[in-house]
């Protein structure tokens, strides 16, 4: 099993880094969890083509997580040789998202439709709500979900995907909550959106100092590292992003309180399993 961080960005836009998408392999089958700005362009250089997605499973529908959804939906649509229904996973709210994105790509669908002769069916997808337990099973992989506390973004998810003895948890944003203590129980990597506290606290701007309310900060991310006995915790879509030879301060506030492996995220950083 792998896991490659197709984003590692934050909302604002970054040069070098495109928004929050992960990419997990496991037994043959691809599970991308999110869709933030840019995550096709990632996936070019892993290589991966949407048309080969097992599932897109989204923790929440804030913004700059399903920014790029569309764009996932349309290049898997046309690059389809025959018609390939995309299973969509995500919170309560997820169904009305879809609906709604469909009906913004109803030109374009018309475009295409009359332009392509070997293209007579729409884009098909089957969208799953969840708030908790097991989402997906087949085989060796079993995915699990487990509300987080992201609010006002309400519901959130986190989730764990267990394969070959292994497993990994994808967080998204979330302050510490209960539920995602019950997904990281002894998993094998963590990855946790966080913020570093002093830095947002030194930004002149309220609207921006709001987000200290509802995510993970560096501190918060290794103690539930710890506390959850995780083996490897990976901080992600750090906000603000880390400026370049800052990232050990970055780590090392989560190493106060975690001594399993730290790492910090970048796009295309793989982890196999």
């Amino acid at each position: 099993m792998e896991v490659i961080i197709l984003g590692s960005g934050s909302p604002l836009p970054h040069p070098e880094r495109a928004g929050p998408s992960t990419l997990v392999r496991a037994a043959g089958s691809d599970f991308l969890f999110d869709c933030g700005r840019g995550v096709l362009m990632r996936a070019a250089a892993v290589p991966l083509l949407p048309v080969s997605l097992k599932m897109v499973l989204l923790t929440h529908l804030h913004s700059d997580h399903v920014s790029d959804f569309n764009d996932v939906v349309t290049t898997r649509w046309v690059m389809s040789p025959a018609p390939n229904p995309l299973a969509v996973i995500g919170p309560v709210g997820t169904r009305k998202f879809v609906e709604a994105t469909l009906r913004a790509m109803e030109s374009d669908i018309g475009y295409r439709l009359a332009h392509h002769q070997d293209l007579n069916t729409r884009p098909e997808l089957i969208t799953e709500e969840v708030e908790r337990g097991v989402v997906f099973e087949n085989g060796p992989v079993k995915i699990i979900a487990a509300p987080t506390d992201h609010r006002p973004v309400h519901p959130s998810l986190g989730f764990r995907i267990e394969a070959e003895g292994k497993s990994i948890v994808i967080a998204g944003d979330t302050i510490p909550c209960e539920g995602l203590d019950r997904l990281c129980r002894d998993a094998d990597v963590l990855i946790q959106t966080v913020i570093r506290r002093s830095l947002v606290e030194a930004v002149p701007s309220q609207r921006f100092k709001d987000i200290l309310d509802y995510h993970s900060t560096t501190v918060d991310a290794g103690r539930t590292a710890a506390r959850c006995r995780v083996k490897t915790l990976l901080l992600n879509h750090c906000v603000p992003t880390p400026a370049p030879g800052t990232e050990e301060d970055w780590m090392a506030e989560a190493a106060n309180h975690f001594t399993g492996k730290i790492l910090i995220s970048y796009d295309l950083l793989k982890i196999t399993l």
